[in-house]
């Protein structure tokens, strides 16, 4: 038998139902980098269920 290290999920639903997004794409750290540049303008064209709407919120939350 195995060893649980959180046995009672409590670690696993504090993570979920806190403020944590993790980017994988990278575009928030290039969307940080080149916003006040005159590359400001990118067009976010991924394909259905991607993130697209969520990237977006992330980007309103951080004050952009």
């Amino acid at each position: 038998m195995g060893r649980f290290l959180n046995p009672d999920n409590g670690a696993f639903s504090e993570a979920v139902n806190s403020e944590i997004y993790i980017d994988k794409t990278r575009l928030l750290e290039y969307i940080n980098r080149v916003i006040n540049t005159t590359s400001k303008f990118i067009c976010n064209s991924r394909p259905r269920r991607f993130g697209k709407s969520m990237t977006a919120f992330r980007l309103l939350q951080q004050g952009l």
